[in-house]
């Protein structure tokens, strides 16, 4: 296990994590991740935070770093979610929440609202619309919602109440920054 992620910005700026090595796990590249996190620079802090395909925890890992309060992580494969347990012990994230399930599985049983959510779904499980009319009811109000996808965000089918407001592109992948607005 030899995969490797670095920490961007904030109070673990610099700092490097293991991930598991498994097909179809793709940390958000870099330089996605920094602009995001640039769009999201006034409103992370305090923030609750939902991630709900942790994967290798880049985002979650970077928004906790970055201030906060609380992210709940999700990930279903137990390997993976070892290392997230064990990297989450190394930085003595008190306020990082593990779910090891699928997110569908976690979303059922949560009871929680959400300032900011990452849905960065493995891609060849099409997850995109599922996830999101699951995961909506506990999305604040006004709150960020993070898309990632290998397709042109207009493909997905999100909630009506989801406005974009951003958008990149790095390589294949394709990133998008929502408001929920009622």
């Amino acid at each position: 296990m030899k995969n490797q992620l670095r920490i961007i910005g904030g109070n673990w700026k610099r700092r490097t994590l293991p991930f598991a090595s498994i097909d179809g796990l793709r940390p958000t590249p870099d330089r996605v991740r920094e602009t995001l996190f640039n769009w999201l620079m006034w409103d992370i802090q305090n923030a609750q935070v939902l991630d709900l395909c942790s994967g290798s925890g880049a985002l979650g890992f970077e928004a906790l770093s970055r201030g906060a309060a609380k992210v709940v992580m999700i990930e279903p494969n137990p390997t993976q979610a070892k290392v997230l347990k064990d990297n989450i012990q190394l930085l003595k994230a008190e306020n990082c929440q593990l779910h090891v399930a699928t997110a569908q599985q976690t979303l059922k049983k949560l009871n929680s609202s959400f300032d900011v959510v990452f849905l960065d779904p493995p891609y060849s499980l099409d997850l995109w619309q599922e996830l999101a009319e699951l995961a909506d009811p506990m999305i604040a109000n006004h709150a960020y919602i993070y898309v990632e996808a290998d397709r042109d965000l207009a493909q997905l089918t999100l909630p009506p109440t989801w406005q974009k407001i951003k958008e990149t592109k790095a390589g294949m992948v394709r990133a998008g920054l929502y408001q929920k607005v009622s």
